[in-house]
């Protein structure tokens, strides 16, 4: 019996033909541009993105924490806390808990009517400081009249200081000034792509 090979014998559709060269280019790296793309659209938004930091605070210090015999209006005096930080507590888990309070029961140590508890039950608590505003933490079972109580006032991050201006008499630049940066700077990019078309 004799093996027929079929391939050879039917004629390439111009469909696999266009898929075949299609291959073909993206094996050679034709279609990775549109990843290019957007790696160097990635690098333009990282640069261009203002660092925002938040701060994490233990509240009491990181060797007190949550306790007892802590003035925690000495401790909040020097801080200035800003929208996006956090606020850790670290306390017993089996005696304290951590109650966000009106200003009105965060002066009487009333623990009634909390306007959210924030305890888990691991006596690791961490509280977001997202709204501008006053916050008053109170712990209850008490130990609100032993001191455990802290107020803290959010504020929104100050700006980011202006660059100082150029003390030149004319306002453009000059070409040999303005061509220190262009020139590195188009030879930085043309580098860039270079190294990106080699290796993606």
């Amino acid at each position: 019996m004799a093996v027929v090979d079929l391939k050879s014998s039917v004629p390439e559709q111009p469909l696999d033909s266009a898929r075949k060269r299609a291959m073909e280019g993206l094996r050679r790296g034709v279609g990775s541009g549109s990843a290019m793309v957007l790696v160097v659209l990635l690098c333009f938004v990282l640069v261009m993105v203002p660092e925002v930091s938040a701060t994490r605070f233990i509240v009491g210090g990181g060797n007190k924490g949550w306790t007892s015999n802590v003035n925690y209006t000495i401790w909040a005096q020097d801080k200035h806390f800003y929208n996006g930080d956090w606020l850790f507590f670290v306390y017993d888990r089996n005696q304290m808990n951590v109650l966000e309070v009106n200003q009105t029961d965060y002066v009487s140590c009333n623990a009634d009517h909390p306007l959210h508890n924030w305890t888990t039950g691991a006596g690791r608590d961490v509280v977001p400081l997202n709204v501008t505003r006053h916050y008053y933490f109170i712990s209850g079972n008490g130990f609100c009249y032993g001191g455990v109580k802290i107020a803290v006032k959010v504020e929104n991050p100050p700006p980011p200081p202006s660059a100082a201006p150029l003390k030149s008499k004319s306002s453009a630049l000059t070409p040999a000034y303005r061509s220190q940066f262009v020139l590195p700077a188009v030879f930085a990019i043309g580098a860039m792509w270079d190294a990106l078309v080699r290796f993606c």
